[in-house]
């Protein structure tokens, strides 16, 4: 098969419908994940692996010690939203746990200066 004309045109629209079938074409999920949200995998977990998606294995392999959404997301290649509802389907199965950083805030509900130093810290490591 030839493809003619730009070739990225050809690579969009197959990344978007697999996202869409991943996610069983749903855009969110149904356990709050914000992207700095820690995620361990549970004995459960370890027991099920065998019988899950291989996307879902592949969480469960990089979960063996703690890791962000926002990492998954990068290692898995897939944008956030789908990385939320894959780790949320396994976190209503029980398979893996999560851990939510608690951060305090100004009193204008802003991040605090520890929280945005992390933040710098994340993106100085790329």
């Amino acid at each position: 098969m030839t493809f003619s004309g730009n070739h990225s045109e050809q690579v969009g629209p197959a990344f978007r419908v697999r996202s869409y079938v991943m996610t069983q074409g749903r855009t969110r999920s149904a356990v709050d994940l914000p992207l700095e949200t820690l995620i361990k995998i549970t004995p459960e977990g370890i027991a099920e692996a065998s019988t899950l998606t291989l996307e879902s294995r592949q969480i469960i392999v990089l979960c063996q010690s703690p890791i962000s959404i926002a990492e998954i997301s990068a290692h898995l290649g897939v944008p956030l939203g789908v990385a939320r509802v894959l780790v949320g389907d396994l976190a209503q199965a029980g398979l893996v746990i999560s851990y939510r950083p608690q951060y305090s805030t100004t009193g204008q509900s802003r991040p605090d200066q520890q929280l945005l130093e992390r933040v710098l810290d994340g993106i100085q490591a790329l």
